[in-house]
Order: C-alpha cells, then structure tokens, then sequence
C-alpha cells in the first residue's frame, strides 16, 4: 500500500522547497533504493508540464574512483558536471545512506582533489540555481538514530511534511536580530566563546534547501572567533565519527583540536588555509529534532543547539572563508546536553535552549509545534 506522506513529501518538495515552474527542467539526484519517492518526484514533475532528469548513485563505485582519482580526471568531471547544473532550473538531492563507513578508507589528499575539484561546479548550483537536500529512509539510518527502521521512517516523513511556512513566519525576527547583533557569546560546559557578526547577513532556513530544516544562520567576522568551544555530539565526517571535539581558537583560527580521532581530525583540517577558520555561526530550532542522530542534515536543526562550521563560507553570508572542508559541529544547550547561553550584545537571547526574548517566544518548541 502507498504511503501518502511519500507523495505528500514529492508534492513539498516541488512545490515549496524548489518552486518548480512549468516547462523548467530538474535535476534528481538519489540512490537506487529511494525508488518509491523518486517515481513520486517523476510523477509530480509531469504533472505540472515541467522536465525530470535522473542521476543514480552508489556509495560503493563512488570509493572506487575517490581512492585513484587525479587531478586531470577531476577537471573534466567538473567541466562536464558545471554544464550539467548549466542547463537545469533546480535540483534535488536526496541521501539514502547504506552504510556510514564506505568512504573512512579513502585517504584525505583523495577527498581534498575531489573536494577542490567539484568546488566550482557545487558553488554554481547552490548560488544559481533552486536546490534541495535529504535524506530517505535506510535501515542504515535507522541504526544511526537508535530506532526501529518503521518508527524511523515515521519520524522522517513527519518531520519533513510539517508545516515549515508556519516556521519561516516564525524566525524572522531572530533573522532581524542576528542582523542587528555585533558581539556573540556562547556558554556552556567547556565552551566560553565570542565572536562578531556585525554586518552579516542572517539568513532563514525553513524548508527550501534543507528537509526537514529549522535554523538561521550566519557567518562570524572571520579573524574575530577566540576562545573555546566543546561539542557534545557525535559527528561523522569523510567516513569517519569523530565524538568530544573541543576546539581553541584564537584570531579566528583553529590552534588546537582534539576529538577521539586527533590524528585524523587534524589531517582534514590541514588540507587548506580555510579549514581552521569559521565559515558559518547557526541557531537550531527544529521542535520535532530533540536528540542527535549523527546525521548533520538533522543534528544541525536540534531544538536548542547551535553548530559552528570549520571551512567554507556561504555566498548569502560570506565571511570571505574559503576552503574544500565544510564540517558543521553542533552543540546542545537544553539542560538534559548541560545547558548554556547565548548572549548577543551581552544580552541574554537563549538560556538552556529556551528563547528569552518575547519577540523569539514563538521559536520554542512548545508554541512552534
């Protein structure tokens, strides 16, 4: 029997996350085994006159050409994938991850030649072109999150079919305040950090390229992080899960960090200049997304967390970072994670991961919901 979230889910996807038009041509991208959302997405796409396009992938084939890929290679798959998102109007991105661990052998060169490589190309379509990203549900998943693979793929459906105009309504005034802020500071357990934004632009993410969604985010004054910062939720990156991640920063660099994984951890951020500078500051507010997964696409939008990304910068808030690596790190701040504050201005904004100010009440899980 057809699940209808499953077409609910194509028709939000369409019709708000990527708007498509009549006549405009999209791009799917997704795994095999998402078949059932993949022919929805087809479906609807017909539907209203418009032209589907279809790229299947495979985490396995992928690691066979990460681990012998070579630079003159990777320049003609990004000549070729640059006129590929040329020619379309939008594009959607969907994850149905089997197995976390396929690409952890792939040494990190490997993913720095590919990662610089495709820059140009990934770039073009997130600041030219309508996208999306998710995920699809995977026993694999299911396993990441601690939950049945049934009582997953529930969560997942519910949480990516809610009502995200209600919540784009929602964080514009926490935009307006983030663009109106010159001094953060975060507290928490291990954490006493401090940053500027003045001049940023904040920017709401309520699901247009993220399902589900629920942040605003920004960028810090690059040279303006110093302090110390402590994470207190697993995050796998390039294969590998990396857990207690605590970072010293001073200038705005990265000078000292430590994980469960050191070695590694270093190597990723030595493979340019930008890793170990700040390209994104963001306030996560999902009230349906209360414990971490090790999934970023969810972690990052928990109810009462903030991430903090080592690498790249966004255009829309563009700090001037640049690098291959874009890792968000996220941090719980509800009292059950240890708690903590965030103060703008050193006005108190959160505490424990409940919004202070009246103008942000309408962001708290029991009234977004």
């Amino acid at each position: 029997m057809k699940d209808k979230r499953i077409t609910k889910l194509a028709e939000r996807l369409i019709h708000h996350s990527v708007q498509l038009q009549p006549k405009e041509r999209i791009l799917i991208r997704g795994h095999i085994n998402m078949k059932p959302l993949l022919k929805e997405l087809i479906d609807e796409t017909y539907r209203i006159g418009a032209y589907p396009y279809v790229e299947l992938e495979d985490d396995e084939i992928s690691r066979h050409l990460l681990k012998g890929n070579v630079k003159e290679q990777l320049d003609t798959l990004s000549q070729w994938t640059l006129r590929k998102y040329t020619d379309i109007d939008a594009i959607i991105i969907i994850s149905s991850e089997e197995y976390d661990a396929e690409l952890a052998d792939v040494p990190a060169e490997r993913h720095r030649l590919h990662g610089e490589a495709m820059k140009s190309s990934t770039l073009f379509y997130v600041n030219n072109r309508r996208w999306v990203l998710l995920n699809y549900p995977t026993v694999r998943l299911a396993q990441k999150a601690g939950m049945s693979f049934r009582r997953y793929e529930d969560f997942l459906l519910n949480v990516c079919t809610m009502d995200y105009g209600k919540m784009e309504v929602a964080l514009k005034p926490l935009k307006q305040l983030m663009e109106r802020t010159e001094k953060v500071r975060i507290v928490s357990p291990g954490t006493n950090l401090t940053f500027s934004i003045k001049g940023m632009p904040a920017v709401i993410c309520a699901g247009k390229n993220n399902l589900p969604d629920g942040e605003v985010f920004t960028a810090p004054v690059k040279e303006s992080v110093h302090g110390r910062v402590a994470f207190n939720t697993p995050s796998t990156y390039q294969g590998i899960t990396f857990r207690d991640i605590v970072l010293t920063i001073q200038k705005g660099k990265i000078t000292k960090a430590v994980s469960n994984q050191n070695s590694k951890m270093n190597e990723i951020l030595d493979v340019d200049e930008g890793s170990r500078f700040i390209g994104e500051f963001a306030l996560g507010i999902n009230p349906y997304i209360m414990e971490p997964m090790d999934d970023i696409l969810f972690d990052e939008k928990i109810c009462g967390s903030l991430h903090l990304t080592p690498g790249q910068a966004y255009q829309e808030a563009d700090n001037g970072n640049r690098s291959s690596t874009h890792w968000d790190m996220v941090l719980i701040q509800r009292p059950e994670y240890g708690g903590g504050d965030i103060y703008f201005d050193d006005i108190l904004i959160r505490r424990d991961g409940i919004f202070m100010l009246p103008e942000l009440s309408a962001l708290n899980p029991n009234l977004l919901k």
